[in-house]
């Protein structure tokens, strides 16, 4: 896989898709390695050159001690397009990848549309994680092994009996976020990043055409926070996934890649 170095930190990234194409990066959310992203790269492929880069502390790429900040994974991400001699692109982030994508749509002009998941502005208005889910997805019980940790922390993030309906496909889960999520210390210092995030006073100076798309049942960023994006950002365009949980555009993947897809369609 190809790489960039930015003070001294190396981002590896995938590409996949036609280089000749217009660019999509995609960044993933915390603690999440590229993998998330492999049903949106596959329907994109055709297309896009498209962009899957490991946040610093994830997977492949360095994990220097933090705490990181959303801005500084957004200049990792600008290095990734610089790599590429990408004069455009397309940016699509969920989660913590939605707060870095608005670092980078704030401060890099070659941000030529926005697509936000299940994220947030942050600030004072933003509604917050609630205690029970924060605790819930940092603390595993101890005598929990690998496998059985990684369901439990990812259990506020999935529907109700989502592992009951695809357990084949919960299983290949389990197994690319051993090979590929963020190590320990890379997790926490990405924590350190979103906590501290606050875009919510400088999204009026978005100019990029933006698609917010969110799950109604969020429990780990609930859903005011996509309805709060939308009255910050203009020329902002907002799709609400009923029932959806964090994790909506994995366990409803194909209707996310078409609303992607079409979006991109429209501004590409």
């Amino acid at each position: 896989m190809p790489s960039v170095t930015r003070d001294g930190v190396t981002i590896d990234y995938a590409v996949d898709g036609d280089p000749d194409a217009p660019t999509v990066l995609l960044l993933e959310g915390l603690g999440y390695g590229r993998w998330m992203w492999r049903w949106l790269a596959e329907a994109l492929a055709d297309d896009y050159e498209v962009l899957r880069p490991d946040n610093r502390g994830t997977g492949d790429s360095d994990a220097p001690e933090g705490p990181y900040t959303a801005a500084e994974m957004a200049a990792d991400a600008a290095a990734v397009l610089d790599d590429r001699d990408a004069d455009a692109a397309h940016v699509c982030g969920a989660s913590m990848g939605g707060m870095i994508a608005q670092e980078l749509a704030l401060a890099d002009d070659r941000v030529a549309s926005l697509t936000l998941l299940c994220t947030s502005p942050g600030g004072d208005d933003a509604t917050p994680t609630p205690p029970d889910v924060q605790e819930h997805i940092f603390s595993a019980p101890e005598d929990a092994d690998p496998r059985e940790r990684i369901r439990y922390l990812m259990e506020p993030a999935v529907s109700d009996g989502f592992y009951e309906r695809e357990p084949e496909l919960v299983d290949r889960i389990v197994d690319w976020r051993l090979a590929g999520d963020a190590t320990p210390t890379g997790r926490e210092a990405q924590a350190a990043a979103v906590a501290a995030f606050d875009a919510s006073d400088r999204l009026n100076a978005v100019d990029s055409p933006t698609l917010i798309l969110h799950g109604t049942a969020d429990r780990v960023l609930p859903a005011e926070n996509a309805e709060l994006l939308a009255g910050l950002i203009p020329h902002a365009d907002i799709d609400l996934f009923d029932g959806g949980p964090h994790l909506f555009f994995v366990e409803e993947r194909e209707r996310v890649n078409d609303r992607i897809r079409s979006f991109l369609g429209e501004v590409a």
